[in-house]
């Protein structure tokens, strides 16, 4: 996993986590990294101060397994599992589902599913309350 500093047309700035490098840049030309306060895809590496690894003194030892980090990998699953066990999937559905709750035309519940970037910056722009979920929904993966 790499973090990468990333900066929209609109000058906000956002940090992302991307498998590699390449996958910035595929997922770029997709037009699928969008800014999380706007929704533009017009996003863009900003720029970074490198991470230097430090090496403890060798006489320090590891702190105990309860308090090291959890793994970046293992939060992201535990969080798509409670969103996938506290929301309904709606799929491409979701920009209208999303639209008709603010609205009141339908009842509130929490969803999930995938929206094409004009229509999330369409629901941003409405004040409409979305977020960008980290990970790709298990239906669309497989």
């Amino acid at each position: 996993m790499i973090k990468f500093s990333l900066k929209c047309g609109d000058g906000h700035a956002f940090d992302s986590w991307f498998k590699a490098g390449q996958a910035f840049h595929d997922l770029k030309q997709r037009q699928l990294v969008l800014c999380p306060v706007c929704g533009s895809s017009d996003v863009e590496k900003a720029l970074m101060a490198p991470a230097v690894a430090v090496r403890p003194p060798v006489a320090q030892a590891a702190p105990p397994p309860e308090a090291q980090a959890p793994d970046p990998t293992e939060k992201l699953k535990a969080l798509r599992s409670k969103i996938e066990a506290s929301s309904e999937y709606v799929g491409e559905r979701f920009a209208s589902e999303a639209r008709a709750m603010y609205l009141g035309d339908i009842p509130d519940r929490p969803i999930y599913g995938e929206a094409k970037p004009q229509e999330a910056k369409a629901l941003i722009e409405e004040g409409v309350p979305v977020v960008p979920l980290p990970f790709i929904p298990s239906r669309k993966s497989n």
